[in-house]
């Protein structure tokens, strides 16, 4: 009797060997794929950079694009609807988030009487009228309590704008 109970024993424990097994492989082939996709996705960035003088979107993604000259360092990370993040690191000699985004283009938007209501983040431009989408302002992952165009630069902060 103790025959048959060691065989579904057996059984359960190679299964078990052969699941872990087929895990650790899947995970050690995965992984080298998307480190080598990511690298050249950022070698292909720069040199689509050095050619237009523009950032590359794919190159934002993976290791943030430089921007701007200046003392003050700061992140940017856009979230479009699909939920894909570009992330840059600004340098401005500029007071607010505001006018540093909008000097190098990533921002646009209308005054209002409340401020700068911004339209367009990063060339992508969202119309809560249209879509009931907008540009959502976060400082370090908090909603922000005040307008892009007041709020004083922290350097080594980020700042993200989302689609909401």
């Amino acid at each position: 009797m103790q025959m048959k109970r060691s065989k579904p024993s057996l059984s359960l424990l190679v299964c078990c060997a052969l699941f872990a097994a087929t895990a650790l492989f899947t995970t050690g082939c995965t992984s080298n794929e998307t480190t080598s996709s990511a690298s050249a996705a950022s070698e292909s960035a720069a040199v689509s950079e050095a050619a237009t003088g523009t950032p590359d979107t794919a190159a934002a993604q993976t290791e943030g694009t430089v921007m701007g000259e200046g003392d003050t360092s700061f992140t940017f990370t856009v979230v479009n609807g699909d939920g894909q993040e570009t992330v840059y690191q600004i340098n401005t000699d500029q007071a607010t988030v505001g006018d540093a985004l909008e000097e190098l283009g990533l921002i646009e938007g209308e005054d209002s009487e409340y401020g700068l209501y911004v339209t367009t983040v990063d060339g992508l431009t969202v119309d809560y009228d249209t879509d009931g989408q907008y540009w959502a302002f976060y400082v370090d992952g908090a909603y922000a309590t005040s307008g892009v165009d007041t709020t004083e630069i922290n350097p080594g902060s980020t700042y993200t704008f989302q689609v909401e």
